[in-house]
């Protein structure tokens, strides 16, 4: 069943981070199933869009990376903010760390309502679940797990809903998510 859309004409917008393998694409796509009309725009996609040249961001990023980095999350608010325009519900979804999360809730301007949910499972449960992937994120050479959350731990504003995801499935976080929109709307 799914959720009614906001009634202002104006798509609800939902902006989910966390560390890689804390379950954004999973539960990302679950939320957005369950409004009608909605969309979902994953960071990682317009990452891929970069066929050749593409520089990936690492604990030590180059110039190129901070450049295409900065430009796949400007394409990501403007995407949010057009499909919200035309009254869709938005999930956007990406690895907005750091400073980056309040970056991002500002490139949406005027757009609301609008919900920050933070997918914050320890390290361990984010190992586990990068493990069983086809695409690892971690082992090669780049960012740990540990490390990685820690930095985004201490680095990352407090804004919207953080949940500790570790012991929850994908749809029991949505159901989270779900009973807890007053705690994840930001002004």
């Amino acid at each position: 069943m799914n959720e009614a859309s906001h009634d202002s004409g104006r798509g609800r917008v939902f902006v989910l981070t966390g560390i890689p393998g804390s379950g954004k694409s999973t539960v990302s796509a679950l939320l957005a199933r369950r409004f009608d009309p909605a969309v979902l725009i994953e960071g990682d996609v317009l990452r891929r869009l970069v066929v050749t040249g593409r520089a990936e961001m690492t604990p030590a990023p180059s110039p190129a990376a901070l450049r295409q980095y900065g430009l796949r999350l400007r394409h990501l608010a403007h995407l949010t903010r057009s499909y919200a325009a035309e009254g869709f519900t938005v999930v956007a979804e990406d690895n907005l760390l750091g400073r980056y999360l309040e970056e991002f809730v500002g490139l949406l301007g005027d757009v609301h309502p609008r919900h920050v949910i933070v997918l914050a499972p320890d390290s361990d449960t984010v190992l586990r679940r990068d493990a069983g992937r086809a695409a690892r994120a971690y082992g090669n050479g780049g960012w740990g797990a540990p490390e990685l959350d820690r930095v985004f731990r201490r680095d990352t504003a407090r804004l919207g809903l953080w949940i500790d995801t570790s012991g929850q499935k994908a749809q029991e976080t949505v159901e989270d998510i779900l009973a807890r929109l007053d705690e994840s709307e930001i002004p």
